[in-house]
């Protein structure tokens, strides 16, 4: 007859003894089963600390990545930064000598023509020449002649605090980097703001994201902008003194706050205003009657 237990035999090893123990084949499958459960709960729970173990080695080390790379896009951003101001300064002073320039080389035409082929032009050259000379004139002849000694931008255009610097910068609204083609002022809503300089209203209206614009032509190719404006005073062709009230802050357009965004532009380049406003006084209104 075929058993179905085991026979455990024990011996002692002093008194010697004989103890037999027998154990069913249903416990001894029972005890080894919840071994090999065991060992493969064992082993998954091994297995799991070590996956964890490594996708938090991984987190540390992407975040010390991502903190390094953050670092140095701060300080090339700063880097960039300073090279824009620079750059502006070295265009301003370019686009001065390039226009001077090119009315002076309009004028006696290209170096050693005078050796390399006739003296007197054209009938069409001369016409030319004069089409040149009366443009650059009308740059400044188009403005009154009592505007002449203040078409530069030399005040605040309003009273508040810089809050946006030139150059490029983080998009509040995208979070790229993007360039900032002026200074952001800020201010509350209705402050007074004044023209920087003498000159005509060449543009007033909405423009995308500058909102209610206000841009003013002093001359020889430079303009000021004047954005997200919430009241507009003037009309375009008028006259405006340096100080004059124009318009009232606003949050017109694409921002996040009220304030003014102002631009100096030179030959439709933008330069950085802040060498402007580096050397301006207190803002002094010459016209505080306007309806608004």
């Amino acid at each position: 007859m075929q058993q179905n237990y085991f026979i455990v035999v024990l011996a002692h090893s002093l008194r010697g003894k004989l103890r037999r123990i027998r154990v069913p084949l249903t416990v001894l499958y029972a005890v080894m089963g919840l071994a090999l459960l065991g060992c493969f709960s064992i082993f998954g729970l091994i297995s799991s600390y070590a996956r964890m173990a490594w996708k938090v080695a991984n987190y540390n080390a992407l975040r010390q990545e991502v903190d390094s790379l953050r670092t140095r896009y701060q300080k090339l951003q700063k880097v960039v930064n300073q090279t824009d101001q620079q750059m502006a300064s070295l265009e301003l002073f370019a686009n001065e000598v390039s226009i001077a320039y090119g009315i002076k080389q309009k004028l006696e035409g290209p170096p050693g023509i005078a050796s390399e082929g006739r003296l007197v032009p054209t009938v069409l050259e001369s016409l030319a020449e004069y089409d040149v000379l009366r443009t650059h004139r009308g740059v400044v002849n188009n403005f009154p002649r009592r505007f002449h000694t203040n078409v530069q931008p030399s005040i605040w255009p309003v009273e508040g605090r810089l809050m946006g610097g030139f150059g490029v910068r983080t998009d509040p609204f995208s979070g790229e980097g993007a360039m900032h083609t002026g200074v952001d002022i800020s201010a509350p809503t209705g402050t007074a703001v004044v023209t920087t300089a003498d000159g005509i209203v060449e543009f007033t209206g909405w423009s995308n994201g500058y909102g209610r614009l206000i841009v003013v032509d002093h001359g020889n190719g430079t303009e000021t902008y004047y954005a997200h404006l919430s009241h507009i005073g003037v009309i375009e062709g008028q006259e405006v003194r340096r100080g004059e009230q124009i318009g009232a802050v606003g949050a017109t357009g694409r921002v996040t706050a009220p304030h003014l965004h102002y631009e100096v532009r030179l030959g439709g380049s933008p330069m950085n205003p802040y060498r402007y406003l580096a050397k301006a006084g207190v803002v002094q209104l010459v016209q505080k009657d306007l309806p608004f």
